[in-house]
C-alpha cells in the first residue's frame, strides 16, 4: 500500500482520532510518546487500544510508543498485547538491535516504523536497518530530539531549511531507507499554518527521493498527499519508456523523443508507476 501522507494524532484525544482518518491520510499515528503528557499516557493507552481494537484492519493505524529505555515501554507492551495495527512506530531507536529487540516483544509479528535519527548514537547505527529489512514498513527521522540532546539551538537556517549536521542525519536515513528496501518517509513541517513553505517542502522530498511524510495537522494531509501523487504527464512518460525497453529487452539503452535513455531511466519509470497504483 501507499504511505504517502501519516498524520500523527494524540493518543489521549480520542476526539480527534476520527478527523485523523477523514483527513484523508493514508495512515493515522495513534501517539503514545512525545504529545502526551506522562500523567495522561494510561488514559492514552485504554483510548488507543480501545479504538483500535475495533477499527484496525478496516484502516491503516500505527502506534507511537514510547522508546525501548522508557519507564512506560513496559506498559505500552501490555497495551499492544491482543492488538493487530498496522505497525508500531518506535522512537529513538538505535539500528537493528532496537528493532530487534521491539519485535522479540511483541505478542505477534507486527511490522515496525522506527524514527531513526533522535539520539546521537543512533546516527553511527542507521546503516544497520537493511539486516532487519523484513522487519520493517519503512523508515523515518526527527529533527527535533536531536538538537536537544546535544545542546544545538535549532535545526532549520532561517529560510526553514535543514543546517548541515540534520541534512546529514535527513539523507543517512533517506538512503538507509533505500538499503533496507523500504519507504523513505520525510520528518513533519511544524508550521501547519504555511501550506506554501509546506508546498516546498514536500516537493524537495519527493525530488530527493521520499516516498511519503509525516503531518501534524489535518491541514497538511491534501498538499502532502498531492506532492506523492505522479502527474497525469509523469505516468504517461513513464509508461512510454517501460513500453519501449520492453520492445527491446536486449537493450540498454533506447531513444525515446530525442533523449538517449539507459535502466536508470527504467528503473525511475517503474518507480512512478509503482507510487501511481500502476
Amino acid at each position: 500500500m501507499r504511505l504517502r501522507s501519516l498524520i500523527f494524532v494524540p493518543g489521549d484525544r480520542p476526539e480527534r482520532f476520527e478527523k485523523a482518518l477523514a483527513s484523508g491520510a493514508d495512515a493515522v499515528i495513534l501517539d503514545l510518546e512525545d504529545s502526551v503528557a506522562p500523567a495522561n499516557k494510561p488514559r492514552a493507552r485504554d483510548a488507543v487500544h480501545d479504538f483500535v481494537l475495533h477499527r484496525a484492519g478496516a484502516t491503516t493505524l500505527i502506534i507511537r510508543i514510547n522508546p525501548l529505555t522508557s519507564p512506560e515501554f513496559e506498559a505500552d507492551l501490555a497495551a499492544l498485547n491482543d492488538l493487530h495495527p498496522f505497525a508500531i512506530m518506535l522512537p529513538k531507536a538505535e539500528g537493528a538491535a532496537s528493532v530487534r529487540r521491539l519485535a522479540g516483544s511483541l505478542a505477534s509479528a507486527i511490522p515496525i516504523l522506527p524514527i531513526a535519527t533522535e539520539t546521537p548514537s543512533a546516527i553511527f547505527e542507521i546503516g544497520s536497518y537493511r539486516d532487519v529489512s523484513p522487519n520493517l514498513c519503512g523508515l523515518t527521522w526527527g529533527a527535533e530530539d536531536l538538537p536537544a540532546a546535544i545542546g544545538a539551538s535549532t535545526a532549520r537556517r532561517t529560510d526553514g531549511r535543514y543546517t548541515p549536521p540534520y541534512e546529514l542525519a535527513r539523507s543517512l536515513t533517506l538512503f538507509a531507507a533505500h538499503a533496507a528496501a523500504v519507504p523513505a518517509i520525510e520528518t513533519v513541517y511544524p508550521d501547519f499554518r504555511d501550506l506554501k513553505g509546506l508546498s516546498a517542502y514536500v516537493g524537495r522530498a519527493r525530488r530527493d527521493g521520499f516516498s511519503g511524510m509525516m503531518a501534524i495537522h489535518p491541514s497538511q494531509v491534501e498538499t502532502i498527499n498531492l506532492a506523492f501523487t505522479p502527474e497525469a504527464s509523469e505516468i504517461a512518460w513513464a509508461e512510454q519508456v517501460v513500453a519501449a525497453f520492453a520492445a527491446r529487452p536486449d537493450a540498454g539503452v533506447i531513444q525515446l523523443d530525442g533523449r538517449m535513455l539507459d535502466l536508470p531511466h527504467h528503473k525511475l519509470a517503474l518507480r512512478i508507476l509503482e507510487s501511481a497504483g500502476r
